[in-house]
């Protein structure tokens, strides 16, 4: 199973919507709470450069973007090879 994670803040819908599709798929990733900033958020700007909206998903190191890109990978199929499923 492939390493995910995810910077997510506090009440954000579309972190929930993530988090479900990843559950779905029997993923329990690393999930990274950047709500009040710090040295997370400013990792995930390293990592993510130009995305500063929540959340952003990273699969075994490589940024695949946020719940839509996460979302539109599955209706593609591609995701559960991304997944090692």
């Amino acid at each position: 199973m492939a390493k995910v994670e995810i910077y997510t803040k506090a009440f954000c819908p579309y972190c929930s919507r993530a988090m479900k599709l990843l559950a779905a798929k029997g993923v329990v990733p690393q999930e990274y709470d950047i709500s009040l900033g710090g040295p997370k958020h400013a990792e995930m700007l390293a990592r993510a450069p130009g995305r500063t909206t929540v959340p952003q998903i990273f699969i075994d190191g490589t940024h695949v973007g946020g719940s839509d890109d996460l979302a539109l990978l599955e209706r593609e199929g591609k995701l559960d090879p991304l997944l090692g499923g």
